[in-house]
Formats: C-alpha cells, sequence, structure tokens
C-alpha cells in the first residue's frame, strides 16, 4: 500500500498484496491450516507469521483489517464479531481493574450499559462528561483515570465532540484516546490525524454498507492492537467470521463513493426538513442550523455523514404517525445501509438507557433518526412529504 493513494484508490487495492494472483481477495473459510512438519508447526506458534487458526487470525479477514488501517491511517487493524466487541475489546485492553475512564455523553446505548454497569463490575468506574466541553473532561479526570473515550458525531443526537482540545488535555495528563468513528466514517473524519490514539468502527454500519454483514474493528498503533488481538479477541472469542470480512472488504473498495452520496442526500434532507413547517427542529453536522456547524467543518471535512435528525412539532405522536406513514423508508434499527432506514431511539435503540440520561445526553422523546441511502433523493423527499400530510 502505498501512502500517497488517494482514499478510493487505497479502498480498492490495499489488501490485495496478500493475494496478488486474485483479481478478487479469496474466501478462506477453514478453521486451522496446515503444517509439513513439527518443526514448521513450533515456528509457526514461534513466530505468529503465518496462519495459524482463524480465530488468531485469518487471511481473508487480514484483507479488511489491512484496509480499515489504510483508510484511518493507522499502523494496524484487528477485525471483531461486531461493533460492541470492538469497543468491549479496546476498553478492555485499555484498563485495568483499580482504573478510570472518562467518556463523552450521548453513548450509543450498548456502549453506555458496557461502561456504567460491566467495567464497574470489572473494577473500573467511568464518569461521563460533556465532550463540547474541555473544561467538563478535565474536571471529571482523577488521579487513576487512565483513557478518555469519544464517539462523534453522537449517535443519535449527532452531537460533536470537541476533539483538538481534548486531545491535549489526554496528552498533558498521559492519557489513552479512544474514539467510535462509526458515524462519519474514515471518509469524513480522521480522528488519528488528529491526535486520537485508537479508533473504533461498528463495521455493520458505513463500512459493509449493504446490511448483510455485522462486524466491527480497531485501529491503532501496531503496538496496541497486538495487545487487543492476543487480549480479548483471542481469549474472549469475539473473532469475525471470514465470509463476513470478505463482505466487509467488499463493502469498503466502494466506501468513498457511497459517502459521497449519503452525505449529499442527507444534507439536501436536512436543508427540506429544516424549512418544513411541520418540522420543529433538525440537527445534521454540515447544515448550518447545527449547533457546532463551524466545528464540523473543521473536524469533518470530508462531508457531514448520512444521518439525520429531527424532531416534528406535534412530539412522539407525530413522530410516531411519521414512522407508520412511510413507504419507501425501512422502519428498522442500524445506519449505514444502501437503503433509507428510519426509526424512534426512545423506544428502540435507547429505550434501556434511564429518561433522565437520556435527556442530558439531548435525546428527546420525540426525536426521529434517519439513516439516509442511496435512493434518488426526490423519491425519498417525495415518501416524506407523503408521510407528513397523512
Amino acid at each position: 500500500m502505498q501512502k500517497s493513494w488517494g482514499m478510493q484508490t487505497k479502498a480498492i487495492h490495499t489488501g490485495m498484496e496478500i493475494a496478488p494472483e486474485d483479481v478478487t481477495p479469496p474466501i478462506h473459510m477453514a478453521n486451522t491450516y496446515l503444517f509439513e512438519s513439527a518443526a514448521q508447526a513450533a515456528e509457526a506458534f514461534e513466530r505468529e507469521d503465518r496462519p495459524i487458526y482463524t480465530r488468531w487470525g485469518n487471511p481473508t479477514t487480514a484483507v479488511m483489517e489491512r484496509k480499515v488501517a489504510a483508510l484511518e491511517n493507522a499502523e494496524a487493524a484487528v477485525a471483531t464479531a461486531s461493533g460492541m466487541a470492538a469497543v468491549s475489546a479496546a476498553l478492555l485492553t485499555a484498563l485495568s481493574p483499580g482504573e478510570h475512564l472518562v467518556a463523552t455523553t450521548g453513548l450509543y446505548s450498548a456502549t453506555y450499559h458496557l461502561v456504567k454497569e460491566d467495567l464497574p463490575q470489572l473494577g473500573v468506574e467511568t464518569t461521563l462528561a460533556d465532550a463540547t466541553d474541555a473544561a467538563a473532561f478535565e474536571a471529571a479526570l482523577r488521579p487513576n483515570t487512565r483513557a478518555i473515550y469519544l464517539e462523534s458525531p453522537g449517535n443519535p443526537t449527532l452531537l460533536l465532540n470537541d476533539v483538538a482540545p481534548i486531545v491535549q488535555l489526554a496528552r498533558a495528563h498521559n492519557l489513552l484516546t479512544l474514539f467510535d468513528n462509526t458515524f462519519a466514517t474514515p471518509v469524513n473524519q480522521r480522528p488519528i490525524d488528529a491526535g486520537i490514539d485508537v479508533v473504533v468502527h461498528s463495521a455493520t454500519k458505513f463500512l459493509g454498507g449493504h446490511g448483510d454483514a455485522l462486524g466491527g474493528v480497531v485501529a491503532g498503533s501496531a503496538a496496541f492492537i497486538e495487545r487487543v488481538l492476543k487480549g480479548p479477541v483471542r481469549r474472549l472469542g469475539g473473532c469475525l467470521s471470514p465470509f463476513n470480512a470478505w463482505l466487509i472488504a467488499r463493502g469498503i473498495t466502494t466506501l468513498p463513493l457511497r459517502m459521497a452520496r449519503h452525505n449529499r442526500n442527507a444534507l439536501r434532507i436536512a436543508d427540506w426538513l429544516h424549512r418544513h413547517p411541520d418540522v420543529a427542529w433538525v440537527r445534521y453536522p454540515w447544515h448550518p442550523s447545527h449547533p457546532q456547524y463551524e466545528l464540523a467543518q473543521r473536524q469533518m471535512p470530508g462531508g457531514g455523514g448520512g444521518v439525520v435528525v429531527f424532531e416534528l412539532h406535534g412530539g412522539i405522536e407525530a413522530g410516531a404517525a411519521l414512522l407508520d406513514g412511510v413507504t419507501l423508508c425501512a422502519r428498522t434499527v442500524s445506519l449505514g445501509d444502501i437503503r433509507t432506514l428510519i426509526t424512534h431511539p426512545a423506544s428502540t435503540t435507547h429505550r434501556s438507557v434511564p429518561r433522565a440520561a437520556r435527556l442530558v445526553s439531548a435525546i428527546t422523546d420525540g426525536l426521529v433518526r434517519l439513516a439516509v441511502g442511496l435512493e434518488d433523493t426526490d423519491d425519498l423527499l417525495a415518501d416524506l412529504d407523503q408521510a407528513l400530510r397523512s
């Protein structure tokens, strides 16, 4: 892989060096691999420079890992069975019993439960702080704080974490920084270039892009990724299926093209919603009405992403009527699909988060999340219009 390559060239060609004789990377579905002799087997376990056992690594999975590392400008990456497997593996690698984590408010619901309920059972405490305010993060630090966890744009609020001052704070206190880049993708923002140490993704979303493969990935320094692989991934077993790795790697080859369309569709829909009389408010990072629009322009130079959130004047009842009225938009959870998906987070994805915690994180009862797909924008607008008028 050449560092001078552009984003689309990296997405297509990185990883192809693993099987240079193939136009398309093959799928290696074997659980284990043969050795020609006892000596070769012993050497393989000592050096770990060839396939041994798929939980330890797999050639097909390696293609996907190399693509993500290249796009994120990371030294290395390791694939996991899901996005939450990536988040948990990264945090379990970064933190030990007796240590403390500062995480942003407005976390994805499963991440919220992980850091507030599961990590404390392992002796790791978490304080949530407003990542739009570096002073709030600094106030949350303790002598035993070892890491900072960010997620930007937030799910589902689309509020941004102000990365630059928090990175400065982390460096001043020698803290590891971890960042969930699922919503933006490396096409729109590259946290490692901004000084972040570790990036995680739910590859189920935009990286895979077709709604047909669960997966996750952790990217960062080679030393940290080796710890993730040899620790949580191997020992807890959250490795990725080679077939899913193949699907996600195939999806990554079109990621820059798809994100350009997601960005364009979402911005146009956000502007249409902003001007609609039934809409109380709309939030999209690249729309001027977003309270952090200027930050989004600096921090997400590639685009605003493929998700729009809004609330109707009628609140939760009007939002439910909208969801019941759409015909082209799919009523389902998740995001990053080629198809447009619509959901009501307070009653679905974030139902398990206490209402008080949701409201503190700006997840209102009537918030609607629209994960904009690749359809013709006029058709999506027509579907939303008819649903709002019905």
